[in-house]
């Protein structure tokens, strides 16, 4: 299977239940969750360290994390920032989230997991989900500083070592070569990885690098070679976001089901876009104008085809096709 059993029925069961239950339109499927802004690298294309530079040193308890879990209700929870790993009480706020029943994915540049590992234990809820942007050359670019690779691919021979589900996260951009992407997922598949997820970059409004994001266009006529390149791979990206990605389909953006809860509350619209923030996720969901978001209404999001709004979509059948849901089952069950 793709993904661990547990993970495919819990997520299914959550989804079923939610849209029997009085007709409830917007509700979570993952909670991406930042308990710092704080981070050991720079990356060209990451807005958060730009965006939050002034509350930079701040950061969430453990207690302040486990109340936006259990607001949230999400099944799935994306433990990102900043970098986690350097977030001193990382192992306590896992292992609460998880004794909660729910499914971590632990999102890291992988520089400290060979040294934290031994505060986790291995469960089939629990992935480490390791971002890496090329081979070692394009990846140490990336990030700004050598050796970055090498210690990231240090960490997930230790976490497969270890018994850890380990994924990875890839982020494409206008200079991306997909047949190095390709190399990459082979490389990687070689030492084990369970799994890749894959993504074009988006512009942040902090993000002074403009010209490294595409355009739909360019998008299209990228993903449309990674149909070709990557397809033998275990691809954590869902069939029906790919048929979007290639411009194959149109898919309408849910960004409230991938919510974002940081030190300064509930980020509102979305992941990539802040036009205010809410104490309350009832407040985020309630008072968000998301009718005035999205393509063909704001422009801001002209661009974006990010898999937080556009993946959950597929994933609740936005748009759906004739097919779809057998397509949806088929990919996750092989």
């Amino acid at each position: 299977m793709r993904f661990p059993i547990s993970l495919t029925a819990s997520l299914a069961a959550y989804i079923f239940k939610k849209k029997l239950s009085n007709g409830q339109v917007r509700f979570p499927l993952v909670l991406m969750l930042e308990p710092l802004h704080a981070c050991n690298l720079t990356c060209t294309g990451c807005g958060r360290i730009r965006e939050y530079q002034q509350t930079i040193s701040q950061s969430l308890t453990v207690e302040q994390c486990l109340r936006a879990v259990d607001e949230c209700g999400a099944p799935v929870v994306s433990i990102c920032g900043g970098e986690p790993l350097i977030y001193p009480p990382i192992s306590e706020l896992a292992r609460r989230v998880l004794e909660r029943k729910k499914h971590i994915y632990l999102c890291t540049n992988g520089m400290f997991l060979e040294k934290r590992l031994g505060e986790f234990t291995p469960s089939n809820r629990f992935f480490f989900n390791v971002h890496l942007d090329g081979l070692e050359k394009t990846h140490d670019m990336c990030v700004e500083r050598q050796g970055v690779f090498q210690a990231a691919v240090a960490g997930i021979r230790a976490a497969k070592q270890a018994g850890f589900m380990v994924c990875t996260n890839t982020t494409v951009y206008k200079e991306t070569d997909m047949a190095e992407i390709r190399d990459l997922f082979q490389y990687l598949h070689g030492l084990g990885v369970d799994g890749f997820m894959l993504s074009p970059g988006y512009s942040y409004q902090a993000v002074g690098s403009k010209e490294i994001f595409m355009g739909r266009q360019d998008i299209h006529e990228k993903f449309r070679q990674a149909e070709s390149l990557l397809k033998r791979f275990k691809l954590n990206t869902s069939p029906v976001y790919l048929e979007f990605l290639r411009g194959e389909r149109q898919l309408s953006c849910a960004a409230w089901a991938n919510p974002t809860y940081n030190t300064w509350g509930w980020r509102a619209p979305c992941y990539m876009i802040t036009d205010g923030h809410h104490q309350t996720f009832a407040e985020f969901l309630q008072q968000t104008p998301w009718e005035k978001y999205g393509y063909g209404q704001d422009p801001r999001c002209e661009r974006c085809m990010m898999h937080c709004g556009y993946e959950p979509a597929a994933a609740l059948g936005l748009n759906r096709k004739l097919g779809d849901s057998l397509k949806m089952a088929l990919w996750a069950l092989t």
